[in-house]
């Protein structure tokens, strides 16, 4: 029987690796200079934690989860999203105590039962951010910079941020009955989804992506938020105006999870076909206390790795995530083989990557080889040169041969490696 990787999901091969590991550091040093720190939480939760946190009325509860019992028979499933998972573990873990406010960052797999297609994985990663305990219009500008930030780094084009208010409870009531007043005439022509959703959450009848022309003329949020949200939402935009945030005011823009108040917001890039859309995320002021902590607000992104690297091939754009090997040694002798064993060890101690022939192969392939790998330098060793404490040094780039002595080659390539 031959096996193979299930449907939805991908092997990342080396050569991709690479890239993968270029994004995620990009994610980690930007999250250093934004003062965001790692949490890492399980990759299973309790079934529960999703259906409360995320909204049962999503597609996610409703149609995605990968959920199934233990052997306790208790109801697991695989996390589709990271926030919930960090909002349990900062009520869990009482973060909520600490003074300042909990600036955290994941990265990781998320699992969803979807149809596979370009950008869109059953298996799939995101970089994410959740920051609690302020607010402040800020911190919503702050979040949002960060993911806008992490795209242009990454060379990213036409990268742009689609921003709304959601507003707080009282203002999505007051929206409630203007949006069902719109959708009720066309109630009998739209989805299944959408008429269950009618009775349950109306708002996200807009998220629908089947009907989505139908709501051109939809009543607009904005036109219902009271004073607090509406200077919340001014605040925002100027905050992010006056960063240089390339944002529009998307009055339809509702996200797809249940748990969003006052600022939503999604990352669009073309390259990727119909599905622009890489990331989002908004402002969660009820989470918290939803999952059983103290009243505490926050907000985060999400943001699908796959899919910014989907648009990054697209775009042409050369990640230069493969590093070239800083040496390869070429023995040409018994002796000299085991010379250059103990050699490429000390190398290796020292922090250069190095690399020599496992295959007894000849010289001239030994060089090919060197050249496949994209080696700085090629250490040439043989019976001759080691009797004399020498070793001769080639620099591939131009071509130029060297020899140094034995006892200092570690040294050199190290100053060799650091000027190349």
């Amino acid at each position: 029987m031959a096996y193979q990787k299930p449907t939805g999901t991908q092997d990342f091969l080396p050569g991709m690796v690479e890239k993968w590991q270029f994004v995620e550091e990009k994610a980690r040093d930007l999250c250093r200079r934004f003062n965001y720190r790692e949490i890492r939480t399980p990759m299973f939760e309790q079934t529960e934690l999703f259906e409360r946190g995320v909204g049962e009325t999503t597609d996610i509860v409703e149609k995605e989860m990968y959920t199934f019992k233990d052997k306790g028979d208790r109801s697991m499933t695989l996390r589709p999203e990271g926030t919930a998972g960090v909002v349990r573990s900062y009520v869990e873990n009482k973060l909520y105590g600490e003074p300042d406010v909990s600036k955290l960052y994941y990265i990781g797999p998320m699992f969803r039962y979807e149809r596979p297609q370009a950008g869109r994985y059953r298996q799939f990663h995101q970089f994410g951010v959740e920051a609690f305990g302020a607010v402040d219009p800020a911190i919503d500008a702050e979040v949002v910079s960060l993911g806008y930030q992490f795209c242009k780094e990454l060379g990213l084009q036409g990268v742009k941020v689609e921003i709304n208010s959601v507003g707080n409870p009282a203002s999505r009531a007051a929206y409630r009955e203007k949006l069902l007043e719109f959708l009720t005439p066309m109630k009998d022509n739209l989805c299944k989804d959408c008429q269950s959703r009618m009775e349950r959450n109306p708002m996200r009848v807009l998220d629908c992506k089947v009907d989505q022309d139908k709501f051109v003329n939809a009543p607009s949020i904005l036109d219902s938020l009271d004073e607090e949200c509406t200077t919340h939402f001014e605040q925002v935009k100027q905050y992010l105006t006056d960063m240089g945030v390339d944002f529009y005011v998307n009055h339809r823009l509702v996200r797809g999870l249940d748990y969003y108040t006052h600022t939503a917001f999604e990352y669009k890039a073309q390259g990727i076909g119909a599905i622009d859309t890489i990331g989002g995320g908004g402002r969660y002021n009820g989470l918290v206390s939803e999952i059983g902590g103290p009243d505490q607000p926050g907000i985060g992104l999400g943001l699908g790795l796959e899919r910014i690297l989907l648009i990054l091939d697209k775009q042409e754009i050369e990640l230069n995530a493969v590093k070239p090997l800083d040496v390869y040694f070429v023995a040409l002798g018994e002796a000299a083989d085991r010379e250059i064993t103990k050699q490429l060890y000390q190398a290796r101690k020292e922090g250069l990557s190095a690399e020599r022939d496992y295959l007894g192969r000849k010289m001239k392939a030994q060089f090919k080889s060197a050249d496949r790998m994209n080696a700085k330098i090629t250490a040439i060793l043989g019976d001759d040169e080691l009797e004399r404490g020498e070793i001769a040094l080639k620099f591939m780039a131009t071509g130029e041969q060297q020899t140094v002595n034995l006892n200092e080659l570690v040294a050199k390539l190290k100053e060799f490696a650091e000027k190349a």
